[in-house]
């Protein structure tokens, strides 16, 4: 794993957290009445024309009835419009621009604005007055695009995942009435067969119709991995459970000793080499490194807190290691932006680890903040 690639999934998790604050921030903001102002700016959008319409807007809301909300919507454009020409042109990726009166005291005004750079690119171009935010647009920015299908399956039970990112989310659980292979008393090997082997169809054919609705809602998975402890997976295959062009998506078989949740985990590990470029083997990567230079009587990894910061003061760090939803003050500050405030000082490499993996629920136990230094020291 290069560090030109560590960098730029850093700056993406960095991006991703400060997008989904701001989110979670304007989403608590409610208006009394349709007066807060949402702004999109697109990428390559005209500043000057986009600014133009805002006071052509802000012409019209003169006319609204009600005093107070004219006075705030009015307010709110003026704040946008004055943040907008502090921008000689639009920025690489468009302005998502919010404002208007965030006070919960009635008849107490208190104009506030947010503006965002998105970390990517704004394709749509947008005035709207309501009593929220509009905030669709930054919500498809958040939401997981590298997903990946999984089937686990053997002839007692089955199970439907979606791995996205590094979150594993179950589906559908499926337990069957396949019976054992050992032959029931009284019953004819040749009978009993056909039994088990009619039973183990109607079960497959049920995985197998969910596995195509599921996979159907999600065109979107970059590949299918199909797992299991037997021979089940290849049968289930070979025989057209599963359509054609959901098929196409198989990045192949993995072997497993277990079904499950512990099966879906398993498929995760053992499936690396079909899904080596995924967040979720990367970090898995990564994590392992940390942990093992851990265990090292002089390894080259860190996890208290006072000891990454004195590490950090020195220049000692290479790779600054943050669980995404850590809940942590660190002089006043948020945790992540104080940070990386200090990493920025010594060209010191941040990455924020999911709370969703083994690995990250261990490192949370660690405190949820760790270092991997570049030398050791005392």
């Amino acid at each position: 794993m290069s560090n030109e690639t560590n960098h730029e999934e850093a700056i993406t998790a960095k991006s991703a957290y400060k997008l989904k604050k701001l989110i979670q921030k304007l989403k608590a903001i409610k208006g009394r009445h349709t007066e807060l102002v949402t702004v999109y700016v697109p990428m390559g959008y005209n500043l000057i024309e986009i600014i133009n319409q805002l006071k052509q807007e802000q012409s019209t809301a003169e006319n609204i009835k009600s005093k107070s909300v004219m006075k705030n919507v009015t307010a709110s454009l003026d704040k946008i419009i004055r943040h907008l020409q502090l921008y000689k042109k639009t920025p690489e990726h468009g302005l998502a621009l919010f404002a208007g009166n965030i006070s919960e005291k009635e008849g107490t005004t208190d104009i506030e604005i947010f503006a965002i750079e998105p970390p990517e690119p704004i394709k749509v171009k947008m005035y709207w007055c309501d009593q929220r935010f509009v905030l669709d647009p930054l919500d498809e920015m958040i939401e997981e695009k590298e997903i990946y299908g999984i089937i686990c399956l053997d002839s007692s039970e089955a199970d439907i995942a979606l791995l996205k990112g590094r979150k594993l989310e179950s589906i559908a659980h499926f337990e069957s009435i396949v019976p054992g292979k050992s032959k029931a008393g009284g019953q004819s090997s040749a009978r009993f067969a056909r039994v088990r082997e009619g039973l183990l169809n109607d079960f497959l054919k049920e995985v197998g119709e969910a596995a195509n609705k599921t996979f159907d809602e999600h065109r979107e998975i970059l590949g299918i991995m199909v797992s299991g402890s037997g021979p089940t997976k290849e049968f289930f295959l070979k025989e057209g459970f599963i359509r054609d062009d959901i098929k196409k998506k198989l990045l192949g078989t993995v072997d497993t000793g277990y079904t499950g949740d512990h099966g879906l985990e398993e498929t995760i590990v053992k499936g690396e080499h079909l899904i080596k470029e995924s967040h979720v083997i990367k970090e898995k990567k990564l994590m392992e490194r940390f942990f093992t230079e851990i265990q090292k009587q002089q390894g080259l990894a860190l996890y208290k807190l006072d000891d990454v910061l004195k590490a950090l003061d020195m220049g000692a760090v290479e790779l600054l290691i943050i669980i995404e939803d850590i809940e942590l003050k660190i002089e006043g500050k948020d945790a992540i932006e104080y940070l990386e405030e200090k990493a920025q000082n010594y060209g010191t490499r941040i990455t924020l680890v999911s709370r969703h993996t083994r690995e990250g629920v261990q490192f949370r136990h660690f405190g949820g903040v760790g270092a991997i230094l570049r030398y050791r020291i005392q």
